[in-house]
Order: structure tokens, then sequence, then C-alpha cells
């Protein structure tokens, strides 16, 4: 994820809003995506993890986007 981004959205891939942005990962962890250090997370976007999960996607990009802002 490039510097300046100002909004995290479904197609994004895990890691690199990770790297971008490690205080997200308590709200990863707050919605039940604990799969951080997973390999998948490498190359997997939040909605693909989501589903997975079984995690409603809208619930955590809307409270990703609302941590990032804080």
């Amino acid at each position: 994820m490039a510097e300046g981004v100002k909004e995290i959205t479904k197609d994004m891939i895990i890691s690199d809003v990770i790297n971008a942005n490690p205080e997200l990962i308590r709200t990863f962890f707050e919605h039940g995506m604990m799969c951080i250090g997973c390999p998948a997370s490498q190359g997997e976007s939040i909605e693909q993890a989501s589903s997975v999960h079984g995690i409603d996607t809208d619930d955590l990009i809307k409270a990703l986007n609302e941590a990032l802002k804080a």
C-alpha cells in the first residue's frame, strides 16, 4: 500500500495494509481476523479473508477506516 492512502478498501491485501499501518492490527483482531501473521495474508484481500472467516467485510472496512482516521 502506497504512502498517503487515505482510505482502505476491500480489495487491498491484508499484509499491505498492516505494513503501512501496523496500528490497525488491533482492529483486525477486534473483528475476529487473527490471521495477521498467516502466509495467506500476504496475497489475500480483506474481502477474501473476511469471506473465509465469516466476517462482514463492510463492517470491517468501516472499522479500519475509522481507526485509520483516529
